[in-house]
C-alpha cells in the first residue's frame, strides 16, 4: 500500500521538486500551499507524514503543527530558509520528528523520509493498543490519555514518553535512551529535554497521578503503580 505524503509548502518550486521526487519513489502525494488550508485538509484526511515548511500565508508551519497533536502516529519534517536553534527546538517540542533547513538536498530528504515512515511502522506494530497504569490510561491506537475521569491535553512527545514508560513498567531507562527512543538518534538537544518532559507530564498528571512516574537518581526514570494491557 501506497504511503500518503502531504506536502505544504509555499514555494511553488520547491513543492514541485518535492512532489516529483516522492511520486518518482511511488508515494501517494498531496501538495497544499497554504498553513489554513492544511490544517483543514488534515481534519478531514490522515497522510502518512507530511512535509511541513514553517514560514507559510494564512498559518505558520508551528500553528498547523499543535493543530495535529490529537492526531497521533502521523510522521512529520519541518523545512526551513534559516539555521536557527530556537526554530528548531520549538518545531521538535511540538511535535516534529525531524527538521531540514533549506537549500537541503532532495536525497537526503527521502531518505529521512524513510527511515521516519519505517519507525512508525515499527512503532505500530509492538505497541498494545491499550496500557493501563494505576488509575492511568493509555489508548495508544487513538493517543489519548486519562487520568481517572480527567482525559489530559499532552503534546506529541508528551504522549510518546509516557506510553514507552507505561507499557514497560519497572523498567528503568536511562536519560539517553529515553532521548533516543522518543526524539530519535538525530535529535541535537541534551538530556535536560527529558526532564522537562517529565516534569510537565507529572503536573499534568495531577497529585494523584503524578508519582507514576519515578526518578532513578543518577540514571533516569521508570514507570510504577500497577500494569495491565490490551
Amino acid at each position: 500500500m501506497q504511503a500518503k505524503i502531504m506536502v505544504i509548502e509555499d514555494e511553488r518550486a520547491i513543492a514541485d521538486a518535492i512532489s516529483y521526487a516522492l511520486k518518482r519513489e511511488g508515494y501517494e502525494v498531496e501538495v497544499i500551499d497554504r498553513g489554513d488550508i492544511a490544517a483543514k485538509r488534515l481534519g478531514e484526511t490522515r497522510p502518512d507524514a507530511i512535509i511541513l515548511d514553517v514560514m507559510l500565508p494564512g498559518m505558520d508551519g508551528y500553528d498547523v503543527l499543535k493543530k495535529l497533536q490529537d492526531k497521533g502516529g502521523i510522521g512529520v519534517i519541518m523545512l526551513t530558509a534559516k539555521e536557527d536553534i530556537v526554530n528548531k527546538v520549538l518545531g521538535l517540542e511540538l511535535g516534529a520528528d525531524d527538521y531540514m533547513t533549506k537549500p537541503f538536498d532532495m536525497r537526503e530528504l527521502l531518505a529521512r523520509l524513510k527511515s521516519l515512515l519505517r519507525r512508525i511502522q515499527a512503532a505500530g506494530e509492538q505497541k498494545p493498543k491499550e496500557v493501563q497504569l494505576g488509575g492511568v490510561k493509555v489508548h495508544v491506537a487513538r493517543r489519548t490519555v486519562m487520568a481517572g475521569e480527567r482525559k489530559l491535553e499532552l503534546t506529541p512527545k508528551e504522549f510518546d514518553l509516557l506510553a514507552l514508560l507505561a507499557a514497560n513498567p519497572d523498567r528503568v531507562y536511562e536519560r539517553e535512551q529515553l532521548l533516543t527512543l522518543v526524539w530519535g538518534m538525530d535529535y541535537f538537544g541534551g538530556t535536560r529535554t527529558v526532564d522537562i518532559h517529565v516534569q510537565r507530564l507529572r503536573k499534568k498528571l495531577g497529585p494523584d497521578f503524578g508519582d507514576i512516574i519515578q526518578t532513578v537518581h543518577g540514571i533516569g526514570y521508570r514507570a510504577s503503580g500497577g500494569h495491565d494491557e490490551n
